[in-house]
């Protein structure tokens, strides 16, 4: 009977903890260290792109404009991805330009104008 119960257990385990751990394209949050790949990155930031003007801290005008650029770039802490939008149509020249960067994994890190 131990060693059923020892075995059930195990498996639960290991059933729970490979879905845990692996994070997934749905949902934006990845967990290990294997780089994103440039569609994973690019699918995230026009997501964390709605949750911010759902937010308001993003104008609506930035509805519908799909990342101009990807690229991987040096960070504070190595290697990150960076998503640059361009809004041709801006107003405020200074925020013709929206940069998000994400871990090389694919996390979210930050959105600015200044691309820093």
């Amino acid at each position: 009977m131990k060693p059923l119960f020892i075995s059930l257990v195990a498996a639960g385990a290991l059933s729970v903890s490979a879905s845990t751990f692996a994070g997934g394209d749905g949902d934006c949050h990845f967990h290990g260290s294997a780089p994103a790949k440039q569609e994973t990155v690019s699918n995230c930031a026009a997501k964390r792109q709605q949750q911010l003007i759902a937010s308001g801290k993003l104008d609506k005008a930035w509805q519908g404009i799909k990342p101009a650029a990807l690229e991987q770039v040096d960070g504070q802490k190595g290697k990150e991805w960076k998503v640059t939008f361009k809004d041709p149509a801006a107003a405020d020249k200074a925020k013709e330009s929206l940069y998000m960067f994400f871990t090389l994994q694919g996390n979210f890190i930050a959105a600015n104008f200044t691309g820093k």
